[in-house]
């Protein structure tokens, strides 16, 4: 079992950033320690940064609900075939499926995180996932 890893000045970093974007961080907290909800537009957005034990690293990672999976399996296939198109264009996250819908999703190491890509990843997952709503 490895040691347990401050992620303190993580936690400081996200809470500037969502400050920095307008959002009161401590109202955006979520129900665990290391997790935020705020919204962009329509967007709701998720945001964890947490310790991965079997990886033996911390991530932070940004997440956005997009729609629900369509019931048929052709209806599946041409929105899977899409969303696809779609990453090739899109930049710093990508979609992907979770449970019963579709997601927008962006994840990185902690280490060497800064302010400014904590900025970028919440708005462009934000702006993204805005303009993808259902």
């Amino acid at each position: 079992m490895s040691e347990e890893v401050d992620l303190n000045g993580y936690y400081e970093i996200v809470e500037n950033a969502i400050s920095e974007l307008g959002v009161d961080a401590q109202e955006a907290r979520g129900e665990a320690e290391g997790q935020w909800n705020l919204k962009r537009g329509n967007a709701s957005i998720w945001i964890d940064l947490w310790y991965i034990e079997e990886e033996e690293g911390a991530y932070f990672q940004v997440m956005s609900p997009i729609m629900t999976l369509p019931e048929g399996d052709e209806e599946k296939h041409q929105m899977y075939e899409e969303l696809l198109k779609h990453n090739y264009s899109i930049f710093g996250v990508a979609f992907t499926l979770h449970e019963d819908g579709i997601y927008l999703k962006g994840i990185r190491e902690v280490e060497g995180l800064d302010l400014s890509e904590v900025i970028f990843m919440i708005g462009r997952c934000g702006n993204y996932a805005d303009a993808y709503n259902e």
